[in-house]
């Protein structure tokens, strides 16, 4: 099974917001991008993730790689480390929040927050 049309129609959604964004904010402050990043571009990148997790590299990458070109719209972080401007922006990478997300459910389902399906 494979996601790889989905994960392309996500990353066609994200880069579209960003484009938005782009568009009608020309010199945006770090507060405003990250009001506008979170709803408008992750959600997309990350929309039932748990499901269709990336576990090959380069559709880890295709997914990374917007987020990476979103880090650059402020200009003075533009000419900076991909990894500096997340720590300046304090936003993680996508790939930390899959796993991160993926082990809260591990967690959930292990201590029984989730209403099982299958009676023990």
């Amino acid at each position: 099974m494979s996601f790889k049309e989905h994960i392309a129609t996500q990353i066609n959604k994200a880069n579209s917001m960003l484009g938005i964004i782009k568009r009608n904010f020309r010199d945006i402050k770090q507060d405003a991008f990250i009001m506008l990043y979170k709803p408008l571009v992750r959600s997309h990148l990350e929309y039932a993730n748990s499901v269709w997790s990336p576990h090959h590299l380069q559709e880890t990458e295709s997914l990374e790689k917007v987020q990476k070109r979103a880090t650059k719209l402020i200009i003075p972080l533009k000419h900076k480390s991909y990894e500096e401007r997340l720590r300046i922006l304090n936003l993680p990478s996508l790939k930390f929040r899959r796993i991160r997300g993926d082990m809260i459910k591990l967690y959930k389902i292990l201590t029984g927050k989730y209403d099982s399906l299958i009676s023990p």
